[in-house]
């Protein structure tokens, strides 16, 4: 599995952000759903993503992975605060989004009861996350060992 991952991690994470920047996208631009506040911020820390991770992995520079894991951590604080915000009482209507314009806690799609918008963007956020690790260790897992 770190073989793979180390093979294959950057791909993989390129493909989860462009699925989530074109998901972004779609459900603002097609169906109309207006981002909130912490949206723009989960957006900040994805968008780039596909330039940095589509541009790594054209070139296989897998120590990138580093400089990703830093926007993927924010991005899933900012992503978890949200959805804790959306389905936890004691959150609601935070600092954040008391300043007019779509509330914070406002649930455009609720599928299953639990799977929101900022919940998808949290998947996103972890799923890049495990792959870069993944991407670390499977790149240090390349290198010969030497003897002795």
């Amino acid at each position: 599995m770190t073989a793979f991952l180390g093979r294959y991690g950057l791909y993989l994470g390129w493909l989860v952000a462009l699925v989530a920047t074109g998901g972004s996208l779609y459900a603002s631009e097609v169906v109309g759903f207006v981002p909130c506040e912490l949206c723009w911020f989960q957006r900040i820390f994805m968008y780039p993503l596909v330039i940095v991770l589509g541009i790594a992995s054209f070139r296989n520079e897998r120590q990138l992975a580093i400089y990703v894991l830093p926007m993927t951590i924010v991005g899933g604080l900012i992503a978890l605060f949200h959805y804790l915000e959306q389905k936890v009482p004691g959150f609601a209507a935070s600092a954040v989004c008391r300043g007019g314009g779509v509330p914070c806690d406002a649930e455009y799609i609720n599928w299953l009861g639990f799977i929101t918008i900022p919940f998808l963007a949290l998947v996103a956020f972890t799923s890049i996350t495990a792959l870069m690790i993944g991407t670390r260790r499977g790149m240090r897992s390349d290198v010969p060992h030497q003897p002795v």
